[in-house]
């Protein structure tokens, strides 16, 4: 048993079912009970938990079938979500895009109304967005 400081036991904080679960730098994972999304930023061990349930990974997307309004497309460093550019309305839209290189990444937030479009300052290799409704989707 491993002590966390004023006496609480490591097995208090993790049960043990968890511990042989790790997460990944960069997953994410969403509550279905409140909508709370987390990106992890460190490999660890245990389970998210949010509202009592555990999280759940989201695993991307990369084909949206004959719609192609959902997959980033990266475009001489610019990256539009979308061959048909996803709609930005109240109810339906992309919530952030993110763009990574071999050495960074970054996230552009968006609001209802804007255009789902991401140029960053450094040489885009990959991309991800997230559709409130449709989840994760990422370049192929």
């Amino acid at each position: 048993m491993f002590l966390l400081g004023r006496g609480k036991s490591f097995k208090k904080f993790f049960p043990l079912s968890s511990l042989n679960k790790m997460t990944q730098k960069k997953e994410i994972y969403k509550c279905f009970v409140c909508g709370n999304i987390v990106e992890v930023l460190h490999n660890g061990a245990g389970e998210l938990v949010c509202c009592g349930q555990p999280m759940r990974l989201m695993s991307p997307e990369t084909q949206d079938g004959d719609q192609e309004k959902h997959v980033p497309v990266i475009q001489e460093n610019e990256i539009i979500v979308g061959e048909k550019k996803h709609p930005m309305e109240k109810e339906h839209y992309i919530e952030w895009i993110e763009a990574e290189s071999d050495q960074e990444s970054s996230k552009k937030f968006l609001e209802p109304g804007e255009e789902p479009v991401y140029k960053p300052n450094f040489q885009v290799k990959k991309a991800q967005a997230y559709c409130n409704i449709h989840g994760l989707w990422a370049t192929r």
